[in-house]
Order: C-alpha cells, then sequence, then structure tokens
C-alpha cells in the first residue's frame, strides 16, 4: 500500500531487498497486484546492462538489492554523458530486512574500483613467502579486526628476501602494502568462508546472506593476492574510482522506512543514525513455537556429535529440521557427519544457489533435512507440507550464534510461522568463531573454570550468561565500528557531493556552451595564481614558467621582477580575452564541445581517484593521533578539508594548464586551415 501510494507522486519507489532471489519473488508476486492497479514495475539486479538498469528505474516501483542501488548511484557519477545514467533521483524507499541492510552491511563502504597497474609476478612470488611463515614467530593477528602485522622476525626475512634495509622505509611503500596483503591472504582470508572459487575465479561471499557477491572483488590488491594464495589466473589490480558508505548513500532518500522481524535490539541506531523511529508490531496469531535453551559444549567435535544426534532422533519422526551454519565450510564438514550416520540431506550454500527455489520448497516436507547458510536464515518462508503440523512443524538447530542476535532471532524465526507449531536450538560450543573476537585472556579463564558432564555438555559456571556476555561485547564492538566509519566518511561524503556536482554541470550543458565553461575554470585559476602567496618570491623558476603557459604568445617577458605583480593583473586579463576570441571559431560545434566534456570530466576524475587513495591512506593512520591526547575524528576532517581544497586548485590549474598547452601547439594550425576553407 505505501509503495503505491508514493508510486503515485510520479518519482519512483525503491523496494530493496536483502538478495536478489527476494527481489526476484517480490517483483513476480506483488508486481501481479501492483500492474492491476495500473503501476509499470521493474526489476533491478547485478547482471542487468545500462540500457535495462534505465527501463527498471524508469519504472513506478523498482525493486533489488540494496548494493545494486547503491554501485548504479556510483557507476552514474562516472559516466560521461548525462543519457548513460540509469537513476533518476531517490524519492522513496521501502526496505525488507532493514536491519541487516542499514546495520549489518554498515561497516562495508560500496567501492567501485578500475584497472591499475599490473603487479602480477610481485602477487606471486609474496604468496609463496606468506606460505613459509609461521603465526607467532614471522606474524601475529588480530582476529577482531581481522588484520595481520609482521613480527620483527617476519620484517626481518623481507627485508633479507629483497634485499632492503627498512621495509617500512616511504621508499618501499608498495612493496610493504604488497607483503600485508599477501599475509591478509594467507592469514585471514579462509576459503568456503570469505570466498570459493568458481570456473577458476574468486567470488566473494557475503558473510551476512551467505550468498556470492556478484560483480564484486576485494580492493587494494587483496583479490589479488587471495588469487595468488589459490594458485589462480592473477587480474589486473584494480583501484578506488568512486565510493560511498551504505549509511551515506540511504541518507540521500528523502523519505525512506522499512520492517525486519529483528529492529528493537538496534532501536537506538536506527534512530541516531537514520532518524528513524523503531515500532513494534503485534504478530499476526500468537507465536506457539518452542525455543528451546541452548546447550553449549567445550569443543567442536563435542558439539557436531550433539548435532547429528538431534538430527537422527528428530528425523526419526519425520519432522523437517533445518540445521542453520555460519560458512560454506561449516555446513559442508557437517554434511560429511550425516553422510556417515546416513542420514540424507539437501545443502543450501552460494554453490548450490541455482538449486535455491527447488530446495526451499522442499524444505518444510516431512523427512527433509536441509542444510543452509544465512542464505535460508532471513525472509525465507518454509511451507509446512502435509501432515507436519501434526507432527510439531519445523525444528531449527543452529550451529553458532551470530555476531548479532538480530541474526539468530531471523534463523529462529524460520520456524513457528504464521501461528504454526515449530521448535528452535542453538547448539554451540566454545570454540566457535564469535569467540575469537573476545578477549583470549579472558577465554582462558572461564575455560579452566568450567565444569562439564560425559559428552562434553558445559555445565558451569552459567554457559549461557558468559555466551550472551560475549555476544554482546561482540555487537557492541561492531557498532562502534559503524560509527567510526559513518565520522570518518562525513567529510568524503560532502567532498563526493561538491565533486558529483561539478560534474553533473558539465554534463548539463549543451556542447556549445561548452567553452565558456572551460573558461570559467581558466578565470579561477588565473586568479588563484595571481593571488598565490609565493608571488612575494618572484624568483621562482616554477612560477615564472607557469605564468608563460598562462600567458600563451603574449609575448610577455619577466625581465622585471620587481613590478610583476603590477603587470600580472592586466596580462590575465588579456590572456582570458585573447583565449576567448580564439575559441570563437568552435562556439557553434557540437562535436568540439563533446570533445572538451570528457576532457574536462576526465581531469576531474582522475584527481578525484588520487585524492579518495589519499583519504584512504589517511583514514588507516588516523586511529593513532589518539596517543597524542587528540581528537582523531577532528583530526581527519582539518586534513581532509585542507586536502580538498588543494585538490580542487589541482583540478582548475590541470584543465587550464593541459588545455592552454594544447591551445599553443594546435590552435593556430587549427585557425589557418579553418580560414583556408572560409
Amino acid at each position: 500500500m505505501p509503495s503505491y501510494l508514493h508510486a503515485l507522486y510520479g518519482n519512483g519507489v525503491h523496494i530493496i531487498t536483502a538478495n536478489e532471489y527476494l527481489a526476484k519473488r517480490d517483483k513476480e508476486l506483488m508486481g501481479q497486484i501492483l500492474e492491476f492497479l495500473g503501476l509499470s514495475v521493474g526489476l533491478n539486479i547485478s547482471q542487468m546492462g545500462p540500457s535495462e538498469k534505465r527501463e527498471a528505474y524508469a519504472a513506478d516501483i523498482t525493486y533489488g538489492t540494496a548494493t545494486e542501488f547503491g554501485f548504479d548511484y556510483l557507476r552514474d557519477n562516472l559516466v560521461y554523458r548525462r543519457e548513460d545514467k540509469v537513476q533518476r533521483g531517490h524519492r522513496f524507499a521501502i526496505i525488507d530486512e532493514i536491519d541487516s541492510i542499514l546495520i549489518d552491511e554498515a561497516r562495508t563502504p560500496l567501492i567501485i574500483a578500475g584497472r591499475a597497474s599490473d603487479g602480477t609476478e610481485l602477487h606471486r612470488i609474496t604468496a609463496q613467502m606468506m606460505k613459509t611463515f609461521i603465526e607467532k614467530d614471522d606474524y601475529g593477528i588480530f582476529i577482531e579486526s581481522r588484520s595481520a602485522f609482521f613480527t620483527d622476525q617476519g620484517a626481518s626475512k623481507i627485508e633479507e628476501a629483497f634485499g632492503i634495509d627498512n621495509l617500512y622505509g616511504m621508499e618501499h611503500q608498495e612493496l610493504l602494502h604488497n607483503v600485508t596483503q599477501a599475509l591478509k591472504a594467507h592469514a585471514i582470508m579462509k576459503m568456503d568462508v570469505d570466498y570459493i572459487v568458481i570456473d577458476g575465479k574468486i567470488a566473494i561471499i557475503d558473510k551476512f546472506t551467505g550468498r556470492v557477491m556478484e560483480g564484486r572483488s576485494f580492493s587494494d590488491g587483496l583479490h589479488q593476492a587471495i588469487e595468488a594464495k589459490e594458485g589462480l589466473e592473477i587480474s589486473e589490480e584494480n583501484e578506488t574510482q568512486a565510493m560511498i558508505s551504505v549509511q551515506n548513500y540511504f541518507r540521500l532518500y528523502h523519505s525512506m522506512s522499512g520492517m525486519t522481524g529483528s529492529a528493537m535490539p538496534s532501536k537506538s541506531e536506527f534512530q541516531e543514525i537514520y532518524q528513524l523511529p523503531v515500532i513494534e508490531i503485534p504478530t499476526n496469531v500468537p507465536i506457539i513455537r518452542v525455543d528451546e535453551v541452548d546447550l553449549i559444549y567445550k569443543d567442536e567435535t563435542s558439539k557436531i556429535n550433539k548435532i547429528v544426534t538431534e538430527v537422527k532422533r528428530i528425523h526419526e519422526g519425520g519432522r523437517p529440521i533445518l540445521i542453520g551454519t555460519t560458512s560454506i565450510e561449516q555446513s559442508e564438514k557437517i554434511s560429511v557427519h550425516l553422510d556417515n550416520r546416513k542420514i540424507k540431506h539437501q545443502i543450501l550454500n552460494a554453490k548450490t544457489e541455482e538449486h535455491e527455489a527447488e530446495i526451499i520448497a522442499n524444505a518444510g516436507q516431512k523427512n527433509q533435512v536441509m542444510l543452509a547458510t544465512n542464505m535460508a536464515g532471513r525472509g525465507t518462508d518454509i511451507l509446512l507440507g502435509n501432515g507436519v503440523k501434526e507432527l510439531g512443524g519445523i525444528h531449527i538447530i543452529g550451529t553458532e550464534r551470530h555476531e548479532s542476535r538480530r541474526i539468530d532471532m531471523q534463523l529462529r524465526g524460520r520456524s513457528g510461522r504464521q501461528g504454526d507449531p515449530g521448535s528452535t536450538q542453538f547448539i554451540i560450543s566454545l570454540e566457535d568463531d564469535l569467540f575469537d573476537f573476545y578477549d583470549e585472556e579472558e577465554i582462558g579463564r572461564y575455560i579452566k573454570k568450567i565444569k562439564t558432564d560425559e559428552n562434553g555438555l558445559v555445565l558451569s559456571p552459567a554457559p549461557d550468561k558468559f555466551v550472551k556476555m560475549v555476544q554482546e561485547t561482540v555487537e557492541q564492538m561492531h557498532q562502534s565500528s559503524r560509527y567510526h566509519l559513518l565520522k570518518l566518511e562525513h567529510a568524503l561524503n560532502e567532498q563526493s557531493k561538491i565533486i558529483y556536482a561539478m560534474r553533473d554541470r558539465i554534463l548539463d550543458v549543451e556542447p556549445v556552451r561548452m567553452s565558456a565553461i572551460l573558461l570559467e575554470y581558466i578565470e579561477k585559476y588565473i586568479t588563484r595564481l595571481t593571488y598565490r602567496e609565493h608571488l612575494a618570491e618572484p624568483d621562482s623558476s616554477a612560477f615564472m614558467e607557469e605564468l608563460s603557459l598562462v600567458f600563451l604568445s603574449l609575448g610577455w617577458q619577466a625581465s622585471d621582477l620587481q613590478d610583476i605583480e603590477g603587470q600580472i593583473q592586466g596580462k590575465a586579463l588579456e590572456a582570458l580575452s585573447e583565449l576567448e576570441s580564439r575559441l570563437v571559431i568552435f562556439q557553434d560545434d557540437a562535436e568540439w564541445g563533446n570533445q572538451l566534456r570528457a576532457f574536462m570530466l576526465q581531469h576531474i576524475d582522475t584527481n578525484w581517484m588520487n585524492h579518495l587513495d589519499e583519504m584512504n591512506s589517511m583514514k588507516e593512520g588516523i586511529g593513532l593521533s589518539g596517543y597524542g591526547q587528540q581528537d582523531p575524528y577532528t583530526l581527519f576532517e582539518k586534513a581532509a578539508l585542507s586536502q580538498f581544497n588543494l585538490l580542487l586548485s589541482k583540478i582548475e590549474a590541470e584543465i587550464s594548464i593541459r588545455f592552454m598547452d594544447f591551445i599553443k601547439s594546435n590552435l593556430e594550425d587549427a585557425a589557418s586551415l579553418e580560414g583556408e576553407e572560409r
């Protein structure tokens, strides 16, 4: 109803879902009703080309995923023609599973990257080297931040191998970056957890949805480092062309709302970051699902034994079972144990995604056992087969507590829907990934105190309270990470708006008017040059060279250096006047205007990309300033503003100087040819 109402304004409604499966499903099912009511409905997914996307966005209501909407926004701000844009504004959005999109995924910014330099051989060399490195001796790991560092011994090994004195010296920054990414690929990034290999290519796994992230790659050379680690063909390295945080993208919308079954734990964050109040709506019918207490085991082996035993016991009664795992690796490990006990089952993860609809359609039938990553943990409606209600409905087994209670709530919510019977239970161990994020010493002290039964089940002290405390601590850590990203992204987001506005102005101008826009940039540049501080140092050879470019072939000589400040104003006006007269011959030439547009946009984009790289480097080191009793965010904003002012000056200077250089060497010939033709 709200999508229909807002669509009547004619500005477009975006209905955003957690994954493409849900976007396709909802477009096909709900789209029939909307089309019956006279509205057009579009679908925006990753495999579509620009023309298909434009058609989808032109519809009254457009279904799609959050990342695809965000990437389209970034791509729209890289085009060289206005008609190549696909979006038509951000008026109203309805977000399904809103906590997953606005909170869980908000720690990872959306980045568009292009091809950069090729360092294929270096990636292979450093990948082989990392295979010889030993944890604690050569490197250490920070699990909570998913980062790794070299010990003194590890750094010495690299220095010896490459014949250098200091790995951390400024002249070796490229090598340091490469070996650091090789170490992260080796020590942090795991096959079947963070990525899978499909047809010889690395495919990223979205840890929150369990799905392949189509068209995405790891940034800053990490993707190439993983390819080298796995012995695959190494793709060209990428450099950042455009980026935006999830929070800042969705704050572009004039109005926004959403739904989820698990918003209440993050009520304050919704209000603070997005100004969205959370309203709790009672369920349609009372929930009769039984949520049993967690079973917490000392080690993974004991946990898996209990899971398989429980599956066998419940399966013998005919009830369907959904086993929720946090990774492909874990689902395949449990699958082997189920096979050993002759328990027939289906696996739903990123490797079996093409059979998703069929697997889910059968998951609620008698005697069905489904092993699934988070793909089946949110937004999936499993319909009960004949006679399943009478058996007690679907039984859910969670094999790990997630980093957020909300994801656990979603897994439980696959059972007992719309008043149906059902039951859930988490069977976990103290060796699960969740506990890697917690203080190692605290975990060690707790394990020393525990008492278990003969099967490894933790009986005391208060295992459920301990798990709850760990989960809440990890949630707070991730929340802090999101706030940190948002604060750092604020300055960059404001800067991107200015750059995108500059691009839009150039895109919107008629080709025959481009010369006037160019002259504006040159005038700004000359004004800056006129008042530059080093006018007080007129013997600067670089300054004199720059002035000679500005004044073209006017015959200006800087013989009287003492009087330079008096001459420069008048000479600047002469230079602009002459340039304007030379450009008159192109005033009706649309092709020339389009070339000029591309020329200006190229220089804006190149400098903006370099600026993004500088900002990323600044962000990486910003935490260190806290040790000096200074607010790191204030320092970052000041530094970012200073760099941005330099960026604007550089854009104006580069466009002006490059064009004047072109004029000096080519325009006279072009003018004489034009005269001959006339």
